[in-house]
């Protein structure tokens, strides 16, 4: 009896546990990176069955170790690809169902005349003169004069001192 690996004894087993880890970090994409670990588990279970099949016409040629491994890579890829499969499945609903019923309120709004009634909004301009008799700052503003960068240590000077003045 050898000593020798099965083909597929590191490559299966990585593979597996790769595409469990990456369907499951997946989950948090919306289910966009699902296609990936779904392909790389279909690619290690296709090289667990090769190598089971090679153990099989040369039991003698490999170590029942390695056969091991290529059970347990096996059942890694199978559950991956069942996990994965399952997200790919529910996302494609998910974004059939949502696809549909975005359309649907999109074809209800243009059988009842579309976007016209919001036409209005586009036409309008929204200028200062407008709202100039709501608000008048020459008025309501102590300070109607323009304020340089010179006099506004003299303007906090002479309102302190005007309201020191007038508490005392």
């Amino acid at each position: 009896m050898e000593d020798r690996k099965l083909p597929a004894d590191p490559l299966a087993t990585i593979g597996g546990i790769l595409a469990i880890v990456i369907g499951v970090v997946g989950c948090c994409c919306y289910g966009i990176t699902a296609l990936i670990p779904l392909i790389i588990g279909i690619i290690g279970l296709v090289a667990c069955n090769r190598s089971l099949r090679e153990y099989r016409n040369n039991p003698e040629g490999y170590s029942s170790v390695s056969k091991s491994n290529i059970n347990m890579a096996k059942v890694l890829n199978i559950i991956a690809i069942v996990f994965n499969g399952l997200i790919v499945l529910i996302f494609l609903i998910m974004f059939l169902v949502f696809g549909v019923a975005s359309a649907a309120s999109i074809y209800k709004v243009m059988e009842e005349g579309g976007f016209e009634g919001l036409e209005h909004i586009d036409d309008q301009s929204f200028e200062a003169e407008d709202y100039e008799d709501d608000y008048n700052y020459e008025e309501n503003d102590e300070y109607s004069d323009e304020v340089d960068s010179l006099k506004f240590d003299t303007m906090i000077i002479e309102d302190v001192s005007i309201k020191k003045d007038t508490l005392y």
